[in-house]
């Protein structure tokens, strides 16, 4: 099993306003958890907070810029997004960015990405597509939300554009639906071969799933051990249905984590974090207990097929808690 640690939350990194001390919480963070034995270090690709966290109005980091900036201050840690929003960037503009950071990082991207949902974000952004009515007066017309459907489909193109374009020589070119690049180049190519790792998030059964099967490198799942076997499973069998080698895949799982050494302290714990949610529904979300019902917890996640384990740790004191999940955990494991 390896690990990662997810930084959702900045609304921690600073006090009095005083927006300069961010880098030097996560320079700190990110320098901790390399020292500490985590294989990656990720941010989510939000512009808004989402609602699970906090309020939307909290501060929130452009994700790419941020992993930018930490893999110049780092040497081994792998840096990534969980995940992308695919219809936040142009998929040919996206491997273009990726590209560069692996190569300024020598190597150390892990590229996430997803079909968006967060359709609040999305149209505050003016993200989206023209619903192309024109209004009186040449008003522009209103953005809207594209559909699953459409998402996924553009998921799909993204993938094999963003691959076309970190292997294919001297140039790259895809049309398809939603996207068309023409000798589009990507040079330097990156550093990792064939590519960088690329996750796909997000568990929808028929085409999440097999989106993952046909392109990923890696999925990322939540829920609990029981669900968890069970997109597992419907993985396995998208897999045999598309001639994929199932055991090709890396299967990494995000949860929040919450140790104490008084059990009913950490169930207190994310009892706050998701206020009001039932004890068996808490299980989908959350890892908890003392350092024994911890491991014991990841080890159900590892028979059931998990190989990664990506962290979310209690914000209001995250220092610490990656050098007791370190200790209690990574080097118990």
């Amino acid at each position: 099993m390896k690990f990662g640690l997810q930084h959702p939350n900045f609304s921690y990194d600073y006090s009095d306003q005083n927006t300069s001390r961010i880098i030097d919480t996560l320079s700190n963070l990110v320098a901790k958890a390399e020292n500490k034995g985590f294989d990656s270090f990720w941010v989510m690709d939000h512009f808004h907070q989402i609602s699970v966290v906090g309020k939307p109005e909290e501060p929130m980091l452009e994700g790419w810029t941020t992993i930018s900036v930490l893999a110049g201050i780092t040497t081994r840690i792998k840096l990534g997004t969980l995940v992308t929003g695919v219809i936040y960037r142009y998929p040919s503009v996206l491997a273009k960015i990726a590209a560069t950071l692996d190569v300024l990082s020598k190597g150390r991207l892990f590229l996430g990405i997803g079909a968006s949902w967060n359709e609040e974000e999305s149209l505050a952004y003016g993200i989206g597509e023209s619903t192309n009515n024109i209004g009186n007066n040449n008003e522009a017309s209103p953005i809207s939300f594209p559909s699953n459907k459409e998402r996924l489909l553009r998921l799909e193109e993204a993938l094999q554009i963003i691959r076309k374009m970190w292997t294919e020589e001297p140039s790259a070119s895809f049309k398809g639906k939603y996207y068309q690049i023409h000798n589009a180049y990507c040079n330097p190519k990156p550093i990792q071969k064939p590519t960088p790792p690329i996750l796909v998030g997000g568990s929808g059964e028929k085409r999440t799933l097999k989106i993952v099967a046909k392109y990923a490198d890696a999925c990322n799942l939540f829920g609990s051990a029981e669900t968890v076997k069970k997109k597992l499973d419907i993985l396995k069998t998208h897999c045999r249905n598309v001639n994929r080698d199932y055991d090709s895949i890396l299967k990494t799982k995000l949860g929040v984590v919450a140790i104490d050494n008084d059990g009913l302290m950490a169930k207190k714990k994310v009892q706050q974090a998701f206020i009001g949610m039932p004890e068996a529904q808490l299980r989908e979300f959350a890892i908890y207990g003392t350092p024994e019902d911890v491991l014991k917890q990841i080890k159900e996640f590892e028979d059931v097929g998990i190989q990664y384990l990506i962290v979310d740790l209690e914000p209001q004191r995250e220092i610490e808690a990656v050098e007791v999940f370190a200790d209690e955990i990574i080097k118990r494991s």
